[in-house]
């Protein structure tokens, strides 16, 4: 078993730059204390450059850590394998219609 299998922190440059969910380690700063926070690798329409977002940010408010701002790493815990299932919607049973109009 990895050591991010295990679960265990990882230096940032390991981490995963694909838009998957991961826990990370935030640096003290002069805006607050060493935190944890849930983020993902992505580029905010309001910034046009690839960074760490947290997950819970708001469109109009969005969380931004540079890669120095967030210190290590560790994927989220998870129930399911960590590997994904290729074609397995295309076999999953349609869902039943709603009642009513919807509206």
């Amino acid at each position: 078993m990895s050591s991010v299998e295990s679960g265990e922190w990882q230096p940032m440059a390991t981490a995963p730059k694909d838009g998957r969910r991961i826990i990370v380690v935030t640096r003290a700063t002069e805006q607050g204390a060493s935190d944890v926070d849930v983020v993902r690798w992505a580029k905010p329409k309001s910034f046009g450059e690839f960074c760490w977002v947290a997950t819970d940010s708001d469109q109009d408010c969005v969380i931004m850590y540079d890669d120095w701002e967030v210190a290590n790493w560790m994927p989220l815990p998870s129930w399911s394998p960590p590997y994904k299932t290729p074609g397995l919607a295309a076999r999953l049973p349609d869902p039943p219609e709603a009642e009513g109009s919807g509206i």
